[in-house]
Formats: structure tokens, sequence, C-alpha cells
């Protein structure tokens, strides 16, 4: 469950969790016509700051422009109701969601004249795929379902829709007895899990799918990338096959939700020794320094609150 907060930012204004309401005839929730982010508030030793702020809301307004969305708002108005949402439920750390989504009118699928509504909320999220994630890694499974290509629908977009592909692919995993799917594009190749992007490590080298597997190219994704070339590893982008997952020294997810989590079992395979592998943990180290420290050299990443 969602914990409730106090406050939710819809249209404008802040008003109060049980109130922030929409009809339910709204465009978005019968055809999936919205886009959103997902955003995390760390409590650094420089206080509250919101991590990639400025990215997360390009990102945003670029999802909107592909599915023909004029958010109402600026985007300073966006990031400014984003830091409200924060202090009006006087959260230290927290998990944020923006959306904006077609509102009530036409029910055709041609949604270009309803009206799109914003809301911002936030609340209080640990981690996405379990407390002890991190230290013991997690168990993963090749789902049947195959992401959806880029031919499809605009992979490059975070839209609300698009997600009920990556439910299949959760839900299954979970009946099976696993904690997240992996999932392949219309190729055959990896694409990333159902909502976090995937790395794998062999030998010398830190693997990625690229972007034309049909994958989010996601801000942490970015993120990692970075502090990994800082760290000396070398990092590559491209095509991965099935066997090279299960062959891996390592693997690890990365999203805004699962920051950084270990993998350390595939269809019942270990990866490496089936532990949390040193480069992992080299990684997710950095990437925890960086955020609580607020690096000097990654100042640009944060907003602070405070």
């Amino acid at each position: 469950m969602v914990p409730k907060t106090e406050k939710i930012w819809l249209d404008g204004k802040l008003v109060d969790w049980d109130e922030a309401k929409v009809h339910v005839l709204v465009n978005g929730l019968h055809y999936g016509s919205g886009v959103f982010e997902g955003i995390r508030c760390y409590k650094t030793e420089k206080g509250r700051a919101i991590f990639r702020l400025e990215e997360h809301i390009d990102r945003f307004y670029n999802s909107a422009k592909v599915y023909f969305m004029e958010i109402p708002f600026k985007k300073e108005e966006v990031g400014k109701a984003i830091k409200e949402v924060v202090k009006a439920n006087n959260l230290q750390e927290c998990y944020i969601r923006p959306i904006a989504f077609r509102g009530l009118g036409s029910l055709t699928l041609d949604f270009r004249e309803n009206p799109v509504q914003v809301a911002v909320a936030a609340w209080p999220w640990g981690a996405y795929l379990g407390e002890d994630a991190i230290e013991k890694g997690i168990r993963c499974t090749f789902s049947s379902w195959v992401r959806i290509q880029n031919s499809m629908v605009p992979m490059i977009a975070k839209a609300t829709g698009q997600y009920i592909n990556s439910s299949l692919a959760c839900i299954e995993a979970h009946l099976k007895g696993f904690d997240e799917a992996l999932m392949l594009d219309s190729r055959g190749f990896v694409s990333e899990g159902p909502g976090e992007n995937l790395f794998l490590v062999k030998g010398p080298y830190i693997i990625t799918p690229s972007v034309t597997s049909s994958i989010l190219v996601g801000i942490t994704r970015d993120t990692i990338i970075k502090l990994a070339l800082e760290l000396g590893f070398k990092v590559v982008e491209r095509d991965v096959v099935k066997d090279e997952v299960l062959m891996a020294d390592e693997l690890f997810f990365t999203g805004t939700a699962a920051e950084v989590t270990p993998i350390v079992e595939v269809d019942h395979r270990p990866i490496g020794n089936g532990k949390v592998g040193p480069v992992t943990k080299a990684i997710y180290t950095r990437f925890f320094e960086v955020i609580r420290r607020v690096d000097s050299k990654y100042k640009d990443w944060f907003s602070f609150i405070d």
C-alpha cells in the first residue's frame, strides 16, 4: 500500500490526500494516455535534496511531447510543486510521482482535445525490491512476455499505458516465486526489467543493453555509467544475448525505485558465486556516497529543499 500523506499537488494547488480526485471517465484512465516520472528525495549531509530533478522534469516534458500533450504549467512551476509537496508532507526521504494525463472530454482514441491534468504526490518508500535486497541480492526469471518494441510505441517516453506490459512480466515472475523479471526485446536480445535497467559484469567490462533494445533510457542508468567510468571500469552499451546474462560474473538492476539492486540468481542458476559481487558493491557504495555527501563533483545533480 502507498502510505497516506497529507497533501497532493493537483492542477496548480495543494489539496488534501482524500480530495485528490478525478472523474471515472477521464481519458487517461481508459486508454493510458498519460506520462509520469519517479523521483527520489534524499536526506543528505547538507539537507534534503531531490536527485537529478532537472533531468526528470526534462524527460517528463519530452514524454508528454511525444504523446501530443502540452503540460499546462512551466517546468519551473512543476519543479516548485515537487518541492512544495515534500515540504507540505514534512518528508525527509521520499519517492515523488509527477503525472500528467488526459482528463475528461472525448473517449475516442484521438485524445488531443482533452485537457491535460497534472498531479504530484510524494510518500516514504524504501528499497523497491526488498529491504535486504542490496545486501543479499534478488532472484530473477526470464519472462515469457516480450518487451514492447520501439516501432510499436516510443519507448524513450515514460508513458502510463506502456507499463501494462511490465505488469504482466512482474506478475508472472512473482507467480513463479521470483523477485523480478528479465525481459527480452522483439529480436530476442535482452532488454531490461519491468521497471529497471540491467547491467552485466564480465571480466573488466560493465555491459548494459543499448537504446536499440527497447529500454527506457534511465536517469539512474546514466548516473551509474558516469560513476562506473569514474571508478575506472570499462562500460559498454550494446546488444546482449540471453546466454551472456546466465554466464555473467555479476548482474545488477538500476532505477529510481530500485536504486542499485544486485541480482544473484536467474532461473535457478547462480550468477557468479551466487553472492553480491565486488564490482556491484563498489558501484552501489559510490552511488550512496555521492548521494549522502553531495559530492562536489556532482553538485548539479541535487536540488535542495531547505
